[in-house]
């Protein structure tokens, strides 16, 4: 999920990937839906995917050497962040994930700002401040070796375009980079490009079906 979202929203995403045979699992990590009371915000996202793959890894009926990793927004970064470190992902997508949150503060809306700090269980801006530094895929991206397919919108006045384009250059595996000119943030606006398309890249990635 992202900053402000919550599994019960993501329908509309998983429908795609259902329809080509996969099984999906969407779950409130730190700071997100449920989650957010409990557990705070945190860089260092591969913790909470290694203990979600740990679960998978207990059902007989689901395929635990065929996992991928899907985030949006905020979640396009602990998507790829968590890749890096959990090689038991054969697949990753990023959607209008930054590249380094603390960079791109001083631009977010104030709300997207405020939502961050209190999700994070900070107790003053200034703190939030240095916490979302924590959140960064700087000398980590070179780490993500499987496949993976990276979009955002070219008018995101969110997370900066360039971000998603800086991590496609970074990575060590297979980049699909998929820019949508007029596209906003995650391309919403224009999803009718990328959900069908990305979700036949995974289901050939995963060999679903």
């Amino acid at each position: 999920m992202g900053l402000d979202s919550a599994k019960e929203e993501t329908d509309c995403y998983e429908q795609p990937f259902l329809a080509r045979g996969m099984a999906t699992l969407a779950f409130d990590g730190p700071g997100q839906g449920e989650a957010e009371y409990d557990f705070a915000i945190r860089g260092d996202y591969e913790v909470a995917v290694e203990a979600v793959i740990d679960f998978v890894a207990t059902r007989r009926d689901l395929d635990a050497e065929r996992i991928g990793l899907w985030g949006v927004s905020l979640g396009g970064y602990y998507a790829p962040r968590a890749a890096a470190f959990e090689k038991r992902a054969s697949a990753c997508m990023a959607l209008g994930g930054p590249f380094e949150w603390g960079a791109a503060w001083d631009h977010l809306p104030e709300l997207t700002r405020e939502a961050f700090r209190v999700r994070s269980h900070c107790a003053t801006p200034e703190e939030a401040r240095r916490h979302a530094a924590t959140l960064t895929l700087a000398g980590i991206a070179q780490q993500i070796t499987c496949p993976i397919y990276i979009m955002n919108g070219r008018q995101d006045r969110i997370v900066p375009p360039a971000d998603a384009e800086r991590l496609a250059r970074e990575v060590s595996g297979t980049v699909a980079l998929h820019m949508i000119d007029d596209g906003n943030h995650i391309a919403n606006n224009r999803a009718w490009r990328w959900r069908s398309h990305s979700a036949d890249w995974m289901a050939e990635q995963l060999q679903a079906g």
